[in-house]
């Protein structure tokens, strides 16, 4: 019988002489690589690495989002608020804190050496060792996501196993406003004076360039907080929002009250377009962004624990996503809400798909007429889109959201089960970029579904 099995291992490491087999005494498992497949893919999809060096999300949290200065955490500090997320994805999957290789958290506002300290602070408010390295990483809106991708990308590199991408933005605390003098040698390059333009002026542009009506932005916003109204009423928030026990200071007598934060504060159920109708444009005479039709302003943050796959299965965790693909890009400063329209192609490109294969989109709603043109450019089905509501109505805290929309998406991935496969997170950049990234949902794979097609490296993606 030893002998047999001898053989057995033999044949199996010749069949897959790129990847190592992991033996235990008497069992043994290895990954396949399969020189044909016989599934009759229509479009098979890239994959580089085997199945088991795999980059997976095991946890995703976020902490309601509420509105600045007058919401839930308008006298919470920023390190409170990114302490809960990051304690949650590791109690919740009984993880050794010690096991992380590193944390790092998107943010934007704050000051840069403050809110790294801050960042730090809250590892060791979550029960991280001092081992434990933290860093931030700043890309505007998408820095959640670039927190996240560069966790990944650190994973696939071998630098560590286990890693935190996280997301924080108190602009209840770090206001959006320029800090400091600006370098009269801008006023010689266009494009760098266009990187100054205030946002709303971008939402502006875009809705000149691109012909997207009041109405329609309004409708936008109108979709967004019905969805979203619908989505905390069915309780579809419950599983990704951790409840954050904070307090709150009456801005008249100064009396503290304790409170616990488990519901986005910023969604108008009864939102109507007589109503948004109503309001006048904030950033341009006779022009269409209002307050109604941009994303609020909020604190919040997120947390998404990453692993390779090998190491999850050998701890037993459920997998809720892997992580395919990230890109990020540049357009037009002036019109810079045009960035998913750009980085979305690219993203699914890299993955190996179509925007056919995707079930579900994140699309960041900056401003509803950068959101319309992009849904709008690439011809996605509205009813794929931001299906649980988006940043105009759960709110945009500039850091976190990346990291927010990755729980989001994940989840309602879950929920649907075999019916949603892959699923894309994107967003807009000030100063005029665009990040998208692919996720799969974590159960829709294994290793033969993930068998090698040939000499081109790609997979099996019919089955459903």
């Amino acid at each position: 019988m030893e002998k047999a099995i001898n053989r057995q291992k033999v044949l199996l490491q010749h069949l897959n002489p790129s990847s190592s087999s992991i033996y235990d005494n008497d069992s043994f498992t290895t990954s396949l690589n399969a020189s044909a497949c016989m599934a009759g893919d229509s479009a098979a999809y890239h994959r580089k690495a085997s199945f088991g060096d795999d980059v997976v999300i095991v946890a995703a949290y976020r902490t309601a989002l509420c509105k600045a200065k007058r919401g839930g955490f308008k006298d919470t500090h920023p390190d409170d608020l990114l302490a809960p997320v990051l304690k949650a994805v590791v109690e919740k999957t009984n993880l050794n804190p010690s096991e992380v290789g590193d944390i790092v958290v998107g943010s934007v506002l704050g000051a840069g050496s403050q809110r790294a300290s801050e960042c730090r602070m809250a590892a060791f408010y979550a029960g991280f060792p001092e081992t434990v390295p933290v860093r931030t990483v700043n890309r505007q809106c998408s820095s959640g996501l670039q927190a996240v991708a560069d966790v990944a990308a650190a994973i696939r590199a071998g630098f560590y196993d286990i890693g935190i991408g996280a997301g924080l933005e108190s602009m209840t605390t770090n206001p959006m406003a320029w800090d400091g003098s600006v370098n009269p040698k801008v006023e010689m390059f266009e494009k760098a004076q266009n990187c100054l333009l205030p946002m709303g002026i971008t939402s502006e542009n875009v809705a000149n360039r691109f012909g997207v009506s009041r109405k329609e932005q309004d409708e936008a916003a109108v979709e967004s907080h019905k969805r979203a109204a619908a989505a905390t009423a069915s309780g579809r928030f419950k599983d990704e929002i951790i409840p954050v026990s904070t307090k709150i200071v009456d801005p008249k007598t100064g009396e503290e009250k304790s409170v616990t934060i488990s519901v986005d504060d910023g969604i108008r159920p009864n939102a109507t377009l007589a109503d948004l109708g109503k309001l006048k444009a904030v950033f341009k005479k006779d022009g269409t962004t209002t307050a109604g039709n941009s994303s609020q302003v909020s604190d919040g943050a997120g947390a998404v624990l990453l692993m390779k796959r090998s190491i999850a299965v050998q701890k037993g965790l459920p997998i809720l996503g892997v992580f395919r693909s990230f890109v990020a890009v540049g357009v037009d400063p002036a019109i810079m809400g045009v960035g998913p329209a750009a980085a979305i192609p690219v993203a699914v490109k890299a993955a190996g798909l179509e925007l056919d294969d995707i079930d579900l989109f994140e699309i960041n709603e900056a401003f509803a007429s950068q959101f319309v043109y992009c849904r709008n450019k690439l011809g996605l089905d509205s009813q794929k889109i931001n299906v649980n509501g988006g940043a105009m109505a759960i709110g945009h805290p500039l850091g976190a959201t990346g990291a927010r929309c990755v729980a989001t998406l994940l989840h309602e991935m879950k929920r649907r089960g075999k019916d949603c496969r892959f699923g894309v997170i994107s967003m807009c950049i000030g100063t005029g970029m665009g990040a998208a990234a692919v996720f799969e949902r974590g159960d829709s794979v294994d290793e033969l579904r993930n068998a090698r097609v040939g000499d081109n490296l790609y997979l099996s993606k019919d089955a459903r």
